[in-house]
């Protein structure tokens, strides 16, 4: 048996095999969102460990930009845990970890234009990559734009939830209600059913993060 291979099946329910690349993807993508929904620093550290799965699951599919993101996820679930849990003394809670805080007016709109300039160059990469590298990638990528802005402003998102920005939320459900359409058309259904149910937990944090972070002015 092939753990990576999207056709190695764990079960079958209601006529669609799950494989173990999928299912397991989508269990520890789940409890990471969970815990950084929670302000738990343990998300960075199970982030890891979904990122490898998710880039496997990504290729075997064709969302190119998808499997490229994991990359930068890697990256950044390390860089998350060092800022989350060792911040500088004036950005400590009183955990003695990162502080929640919100953008400025000057970082929304930076963040914002820059994202959207990028998911077009990315989209028309994305559009001629099986042309460009015809080894590598043997069909042409699936939803190259909207692919391409999951991927970008999950960029920004990520970002943001290193700083512990509350806006990072609102940004990862407009990601979360577009990835959910994507994946339930390229038939990756539970990864869909994650992604729906991380609309709720975008939604949860939101709320969790601006309550801890209007508490700050009553301590």
């Amino acid at each position: 048996m092939n753990f990576f291979d999207i056709n190695s099946v764990l079960f079958e329910a209601w006529g669609y095999k799950m494989s173990h690349l999928e299912f397991w993807a989508t269990v520890t993508g789940a409890v990471a969102v969970w815990l950084s929904a929670r302000e738990n620093v343990w998300s960075w550290i199970i982030g890891l460990l979904n990122v490898v799965l998710a880039f496997a699951l990504f290729y075997q599919i064709q969302l190119y930009p998808d499997m490229f993101l994991q990359v930068f996820f890697f990256i950044t679930n390390l860089i998350g845990w060092w800022q989350w849990k060792y911040p500088k003394a004036n950005e400590a809670n009183l955990k003695n970890e990162l502080k929640i805080s919100k953008l400025t007016l000057q970082q929304w709109l930076v963040l914002g234009v820059g994202g959207l300039v990028c998911t077009f160059a990315m989209g028309s990469f994305a559009k001629n990559l099986h042309e460009f590298f015809p080894v590598l990638f043997s069909q042409p990528s699936a939803f190259p734009y909207m692919d391409s802005f999951t991927t970008v402003m999950s960029i920004v998102a990520t970002f943001m939830l290193i700083r512990k920005k509350i806006e990072a939320w609102y940004v990862w459900l407009v990601i979360d209600v577009i990835a959910t359409y994507i994946y339930y058309l390229k038939e990756v259904k539970l990864y869909a059913l994650l992604y729906f149910l991380f609309c709720f937990i975008a939604a949860f944090g939101a709320y969790h993060w601006t309550k801890e972070y209007r508490s700050y002015d009553k301590r």
